[in-house]
């Protein structure tokens, strides 16, 4: 399963500009194998980073990891036809690297639907309690 999905790659970019990103054999139409391709490679860079504190890939889709997602393979397929990538896209990429980045540190935690990768963490019980101190 996909985090994010054709329909919000078409809802980021017109139908104009993505033929322009994905039609290599000139046919004038949608190549949305490419978007396809894009999307998964997104995914997997997003899967990098959120695997230090959480199970991946994720079964529930956090709205943030959609967006991401969305956001990367947008900046993959303009990847795709060299180095000149729209400045908004290539600072929607680096704002998402950031994030998954901070992810990763634990700096931005993403919804409770989550699964965590199970670690947890106990300190030794406390010998000093109120009702022992008074």
């Amino acid at each position: 399963m996909s985090y994010s999905d054709i329909e919000d790659i078409k809802n980021l970019v017109s139908e104009r500009t993505l033929i322009a990103l994905t039609d290599d054999s000139n046919s004038g139409v949608i190549d949305e194998t490419k978007i396809l391709e894009a999307i998964s490679s997104a995914d997997a860079e997003i899967d990098g980073y959120c695997a230090v504190r959480y199970r991946v890939p994720f079964s529930d889709v956090p709205s943030l990891i959609k967006k991401l997602s969305s956001d990367i393979a947008v900046y993959n397929l303009y990847s795709r036809r060299g180095d000149d990538i729209p400045a908004s896209r290539r600072e929607r990429y680096q704002n998402a690297v950031r994030i998954l980045e901070a992810i990763s540190l634990g700096a931005v935690l993403l919804s409770s639907e989550t699964s965590p990768t199970g670690a947890e963490f106990r300190g030794a019980q406390n010998i000093f309690k109120r009702e022992t101190l008074r």
